[in-house]
């Protein structure tokens, strides 16, 4: 099994396309369908099941491809590791976000540091605050930014931002228009919230538990993947929901959502990374202008 067999069967476990993974990575199609079609024959085991002119992966290929990402990953470090013996000319980080932060905190760094430093480069990946510390966790991703606290020991633990999560409504809700919410009406409305491991479910659920009775709590009728999902659901009339001011801003300026007016704690943004592996003095490099940034 070689390097070059992962990163093929990787890409097409991506794209479920061996074309579209051949021609990301400059190979021929034949070369890509040999290298996964000798995994699968060296170790007697079919990674994609064939439907059609559609592949899909096997249980034994998305066991497999967790697998393959980590050898990836742990790959390039031990490339960076002689790369970096000279300066910032060239090298990759690999970054995991949580959606809020990756869509609308996190960019402007970025290209901040790309500007600073071209010819490096950075593959940021998303998910939620419970995907993101296990990346970190397992190394296929180097630094992660989160929007709660995580308790895990082998993490260092830097707050970079504080956000502002506030409840959103329909405009025709009954709730639109009022000046003011008891704690105890949050629980007669309808709720569309993120999937359990966000972070901003997480906060939002902690700050509501000393209003939930016993016994009661929230009527969560739709948990959906991303926050523009849960926003669309909400401008489309579906109960209220709870979200960063930065992710409402657009909807509320449009006048599809109104801002309820109750009070959320602030909460703060954290970035992650192993107490246990030595930071890549690319990865030490986008940490020291994130938290400069932040001090000043």
């Amino acid at each position: 099994m070689t390097l070059d067999q992962l990163r093929i069967f990787v890409a097409v476990a991506e794209r479920q396309h061996v074309t579209q993974a051949a021609r990301a990575l400059n190979l021929a199609q034949s070369a890509a369908s040999h290298a996964i079609a000798a995994l699968e024959g060296q170790h007697n085991t079919r990674l994609f099941n064939r439907i059609g002119r559609n592949i899909e992966l096997t249980e034994a290929g998305t066991a497999f491809l967790a697998e393959a990402r980590a050898v990836l990953a742990r790959a390039e470090r031990a490339e960076l590791t002689l790369a970096e013996f000279g300066t910032l000319v060239r090298g990759t980080l690999s970054v995991q976000a949580s959606h809020t932060i990756a869509s609308y905190w996190l960019p402007r760094y970025l290209v901040d540091f790309r500007r600073a430093h071209p010819g490096i480069e950075i593959r940021l990946t998303v998910g939620n605050t419970t995907q993101v510390a296990a990346a970190v966790e397992s190394g296929t991703a180097e630094l992660g930014f989160v929007e709660a606290a995580v308790d895990n020991d082998h993490f260092t633990d830097i707050p970079v931002a504080r956000d502002q999560l506030i409840v959103l409504v329909h405009p025709s809700h009954p709730w639109a228009d009022r000046d003011e919410i008891a704690p105890a009406e949050l629980l007669e409305s309808e709720w569309v919230l993120r999937e359990p491991g966000s972070g901003t479910r997480s906060v939002f659920e902690e700050a509501m538990r000393p209003h939930c009775r016993a016994g009661a709590g929230l009527r969560i009728v739709m948990e959906l993947p991303s926050n523009e999902a849960v926003r669309a659901a909400v401008e489309a009339g579906m109960g209220a929901t709870a979200l960063s001011a930065s992710v409402a801003a657009p909807s509320l300026e449009a006048g599809l959502l109104r801002q309820v007016r109750f009070r959320l704690p602030e909460r703060e943004f954290h970035l992650l990374h192993h107490r246990s592996r030595a930071p890549s003095r690319v990865a030490a490099a986008l940490i020291d202008l994130i938290v400069h940034t932040h001090r000043t």
